[in-house]
């Protein structure tokens, strides 16, 4: 459902996280550490719908998480070296879908998929 135009400033922070999230796949997570305490400050001032994209944001960061840890624990035993590439394509992915759809005054398409 699109929402009426929003300010640009609005629409910053959220991009801003989108875009530390995306450099975390070449900072060793880093920037993705930085971009979800930032998603937990501006997630109650934000409006309705920049909110779901707050929670995308802290859901994708708490699942990635997860994610990555399973893959470290089955690195172990070779199978997890599999794994590390296709995390980061999940979560160029993720982060891709929610920018255009920030962008286009969007709300994420499915904020509770554990996938996109």
């Amino acid at each position: 459902m699109a929402q009426p135009p929003t300010p640009r400033d609005e629409i910053r922070a959220p991009q801003i996280i989108y875009a530390l999230y995306l450099a975390g796949i070449v900072t060793a997570n880093i920037t993705l550490l930085i971009g979800v305490i930032i998603a937990y400050v501006y997630r109650k001032e934000a409006a309705p719908w920049l909110q779901q994209h707050y929670r995308y944001l802290i859901r994708t960061f708490w699942i990635g998480t997860l994610y990555a840890g399973i893959a470290f624990l089955l690195s172990i035993v070779i199978v997890g070296t599999l794994l590390w590439p296709l995390l980061a394509v999940w979560l160029g992915v993720r982060c891709v879908l929610g920018w255009v759809d920030v962008r286009k005054g969007l709300t994420p398409a499915r904020p509770n998929s554990w996938l996109w």
